[in-house]
Formats: structure tokens, sequence, C-alpha cells
């Protein structure tokens, strides 16, 4: 390209950039007046911080109201069986008979098993049998002795004779007092053989089988038994409590206890307060407790852990709010209260007792006001709000819908100028390069 063909095409060129940034400080000012406009009633349509823009949210609401909180305390237990029981035999032998189903109900006296009673009834029957003879040996020497007697009153015999005769008598009966302690043994062995319930209770798994030798010292026993109705719940209560426990029970004469599930949803069993330890752990500064339960459903098991909870005092007519209305913050409890331009409030409070539906606000919130319940995670003081059965506004927010199309109608005029500039320069191009071929 020639010099004067350079020259011709530098003015439209510099036209041009000259076009493109006047449309581009255009646009860069309406998008500034945008933010500072549109932006700012955005924002303030908010309410609050808590982001500029942002649509008013959405939330659940209750009321304060007054109502009777019962305040309890909880703690962790265990169940206790009043009795366990190890079944054990009282004599040697070979287990004959097993006479229980693993799992079930016995009654106090109840035969579970009975070992082979064929020994020892032949023991009784020797006894007895000692006990004929020797009762036969005593009345034949009480007869002697009569005659001895009759003899010696008419100085026919030496009284010497007659003393050793009664000597004899009186060694006989021993015998046959001995004679019958063997055979009270021997029955009391043979009554043995049957090995019965010392307890009512729910038997466990047997620990011998049919044809097994077994003796008083076996440790496994054959079975153990679990007394389980009635049943105990042990479990510890802080030293603290100690005193307002005591006081409750002295007033009211007992404390209703109730036995729940690990996870608290499901209620178990009601039972009475039965005791206190007679020291306190130093260790844990805790004192153990016991409750007692009468458990005819067998709902607690041995060994279970359960959530335990006290009733040890009831507050009357107590501000109460839903426990999702109350929020944990750096300073401290505080609830997000309704006011009547549709914001929130953030009130910090003081809590007492709860439960799983409502907790006692002690201080910052009066019967009657409305609190936030749902949706409050995104709140701030002063953030508006809207209640489920509000319609969304349009002032506000049609204006910046206006803007907003405005500000895009602007864009596309601006684009659309941008495109005529180019075509024009990309004319003034062509001609120039034409003329410059004609030359």
């Amino acid at each position: 390209m020639s010099a004067s063909d350079q020259e011709t095409d530098h003015p439209p060129r510099s036209r041009r950039n000259a076009v493109i940034a006047v449309l581009a400080l255009i646009v860069i000012a309406l998008f500034a007046w945008y933010m500072t406009r549109g932006g700012g009633e955005g924002g303030k349509a908010s309410g609050g911080r808590s982001g500029r823009g942002r649509p008013a949210a959405t939330v659940g609401i209750a009321k304060a109201a007054t109502a009777d909180m019962p305040v309890t305390l909880s703690a962790l237990g265990t169940v206790q069986p009043l009795v366990t029981a190890t079944v054990l035999t009282q004599i040697a032998g070979t287990i004959f008979t097993i006479d229980f189903t693993e799992g079930q109900m016995v009654h106090k006296g109840q035969r579970l098993a009975q070992i082979d009673p064929r020994p020892y009834a032949l023991a009784l029957a020797q006894a007895q049998a000692n006990l004929a003879r020797d009762e036969a040996q005593l009345n034949a020497a009480r007869v002697d002795l009569k005659r001895y007697q009759t003899l010696l009153a008419q100085d026919s015999i030496a009284r010497q004779q007659v003393d050793t005769q009664a000597a004899t008598v009186k060694q006989l009966e021993g015998t046959v007092g001995a004679d019958r302690a063997a055979i009270g043994t021997a029955r009391l062995n043979l009554a043995y053989t049957s090995i019965v319930a010392p307890v009512s209770g729910r038997v466990g798994l047997r620990q011998v089988d049919i044809g097994n030798y077994v003796t008083p010292g076996s440790t496994g026993g054959i079975v153990v038994i679990t007394q389980t109705n009635p049943i105990d719940v042990t479990f510890s209560l802080p030293q603290a409590e100690l005193p307002r426990v005591q006081r409750r029970l002295a007033a009211a004469g007992g404390l209703p206890v109730a036995a729940q599930d690990q996870s608290g949803a499901n209620m178990l069993a009601q039972g009475r307060f039965l005791t206190f330890d007679n020291q306190i752990d130093t260790t844990t500064g805790t004192v153990k407790a016991k409750a007692r339960f009468a458990n005819a459903d067998g709902a607690l098991f041995p060994n279970q852990f359960v959530n335990v909870s006290l009733l040890v005092d009831t507050m009357h007519n107590a501000t109460t709010v839903p426990v999702s209305a109350v929020r944990h913050g750096a300073k401290g409890d505080f609830v997000f209260l309704l006011q009547p331009n549709r914001t929130v409030k953030l009130q910090l409070i003081k809590t007492g007792p709860s439960d799983a539906q409502k907790i006692v606000v002690l201080s910052g919130v009066q019967p009657g006001q409305t609190v936030v319940t749902d949706g409050a995670d995104s709140l701030d003081d002063g953030s508006k709000v809207m209640l489920p059965g509000d319609k969304p506004q349009s002032g506000p927010g049609g204006k910046r819908r206006g803007r907003d199309a405005a500000a895009a109608g602007a864009d596309n005029s601006d684009n659309k100028a941008a495109n005529g500039a180019d075509t024009a320069g990309q004319r003034h191009r062509r001609r120039a390069a034409d003329g410059g071929a004609g030359q």
C-alpha cells in the first residue's frame, strides 16, 4: 500500500475508535446508574445487611404463650433386676431331665431340672431299714430293763445289772434318733434331685445338658434367673441436685420417674423414685440413686441403658416459645421478634426448662409477642420478612424489573450502534481500496 493510501485510511480509523470509546463510556455510565439507583432500591427492599438485592425471606411464626412447664432432671440409667440368681445343684449327680425352655418366665418353686433320683431313693430306703432295726433293739432293751427293775425290787438281781441295762436303752435311743436324722437327710437329698426356681423371673440360656454330671461346686450352674417384675433402674445425679430432690421427696412423699429409650423418643415405663446411696462419689461429684418400675409388660430389660427423667418441680404460668424459635449466638440465646412493619428484631433472652416442643423464656419475651420459628437462618436484625399468606410486593420489584429492561434495551442499542459504526468503516475502506485500484 502506498503512503497516499495510508493517509486516506487513517481518518476513518480514528473516527471509528472515537465512536467505540464514546459507546463504551455510555455503557459504563448506564451500568453505574443501575448499580446506584436500581441496586440501592433492591437493597432497601431486602430490608437488611444480609445481601443487596435479595428478596424478603418467607418465615414461619408462633406466638409466645403461658403454660405450665414441668422441671425435670435427666440422667443415663442402667436397668438392674431385683434378683439375679444362678441356680446351682445342691447334690452331685447326673442330669436326668431339663424342664424349662430358655427365655421363659418361671415361678418360684417351679422345677427346672432333675438329677437321677435312684441312688438317693435307695439311700432313703437304707436309712429307713436301719431305723426299723434299731427301734426293734430299743424295744427289746426296754423290756429287759423293766424285768430287771422288777427283780431288783424283789432283791433277786444286782443293781449293777439294772444300771447296765438302763445305759443300753439310752444308747439304743440315741441310735434310733440318729437313724431318724439319716432318714431326714436322705429325704432331703432325694428332694434336691428336683432343681427348682428360687425366685420368679425369666430364665436365661441353659448351662448344662441332659447326661452331664454336676456337683455343688460347678461354677456355671444350671441356669441364671433374673427377676424383672418389678425391676430397678440405677443412675447418678449431680450432688448439687440432691437438696432439691430431697425437698420434693419430703413434701410430696414420692417422686415420679420416667424411663425412655436411648434415643429419648419412646417412653418405656413409669415408676417411682426409691432411694439415694449413702455417700457421694468424690471422683465424679455425683450420688447414685435408684428408681423402681412395675415392668409388667417387660419393656425394661436387665442391663439395658435408658434415659431417666425425674419430675422435681412444675413452673406455673411460664412464658414459653417453640424450641425451634431459640437460636444461639456469641452473646447468648436470642429470638427474632416479628415487628408490625414485617421486619424482625433480634432479641436476647434467658431460657429456662424445656421439653421436646417448647422452652421457657425467663426474660426478653412477653406472652403474645410473635417469634420466628422457621426460615431464620438468613435473617439479621432488621431484615424484612414475608409470611406464608403474604403476596409478593410489586412496587420496588416492578421498578427494578423496569430498570433492568431499560438497561437491557440500552445495551442492545449500544450494540446496534457499534455494529453500525463497524459497517460504515468497512464501506469506507472498500471505497478507498477501489479508488486506489482505479489509480
